[in-house]
């Protein structure tokens, strides 16, 4: 009933955030998938609330190593938050919860070339891991979050072409992919992210409980209703299309047996 993980800070999530319910006190981890801006430019205002939080508490902050035009997640944070020269200095105290800041931020790069999953996080409650996945030429990561009470898979966008995300994301009670792009988008987006034959057959290797779709934009957008069909020719499963706000308990999976 906590709002525990927090997976990609994109525009509009500093909103929605708040909208949810979710409290900043309550996270244990921020995990940002890549540094394309509609996953992580609302990073900064979400982390400014240390301010507001009662007691002092620590976060992890995970991100990708750097490759590229592309920055990790140490780098990323510095260069938004370093004493002299960070593009919102004033919020350096989220290094070590000081200067009115309640918030101490550990930072931490996953590798995303790692043939093998990556410990993200771990406690009683839960284990986090991530495995690098194809997004074009940007560094990307997939969570998988495992709990007493079942597991979710989280990818975020790829070409699904890294065969070792089906064994990762086996035994999911729910898987979240991306459907942004439609069955006849050009190389260059399918280079970047799965067409909807791709996302279906990937689901279909997986077999999770249920699959949520999600991520979608432009003329996928227009053409979502169809692009479902091509995906559930593939997954027999239980799908649904997410929108902002949406609720998914997990027992929603657990429940279908």
């Amino acid at each position: 009933g906590k709002s525990a993980i927090l997976i990609d800070a994109g525009g509009g999530v500093f909103l929605r955030f708040g909208q949810s319910g979710a409290r900043l006190e309550d996270l244990k981890l921020i995990a940002i998938s890549h540094f394309h801006t509609d996953h992580v430019a609302d990073l900064a205002a979400i982390l400014k609330g240390g301010y507001f939080i009662k007691e002092r508490k620590d976060i992890d902050l995970v991100g990708p190593a750097a490759s590229g035009a592309f920055p990790s997640m140490t780098t990323y944070f510095k260069d938004l938050f370093k004493m002299k020269g960070g593009a919102y200095s004033y919020l350096n105290g989220l290094y070590n919860a000081t200067d009115g800041l309640k918030l101490k931020t550990n930072v931490r790069d996953i590798d995303y070339t790692s043939l093998t999953p990556q410990l993200v996080y771990q406690d009683a409650e839960m284990k986090v891991t991530a495995l690098g996945i194809p997004h074009g030429d940007v560094p990307c990561l997939a969570f998988r979050i495992e709990t007493a009470r079942g597991t979710i898979v989280i990818s975020a966008d790829q070409n699904g072409s890294n065969k070792a995300f089906v064994p990762f994301a086996k035994g999911a009670d729910i898987l979240v992919m991306p459907l942004a792009i439609d069955e006849n988008a050009d190389g260059v987006s399918k280079f970047i992210h799965a067409a909807p034959d791709i996302v279906g057959g990937v689901a279909a290797e997986i077999n999770p409980r249920i699959l949520i779709l999600n991520h979608f934009m432009g003329k996928g957008l227009l053409l979502k209703d169809e692009s479902i069909r091509i995906v559930k020719k593939y997954y027999h499963g239980p799908v649904y299309a997410s929108r902002d706000l949406s609720c998914f308990p997990v027992s929603l999976a657990t429940e279908k047996d």
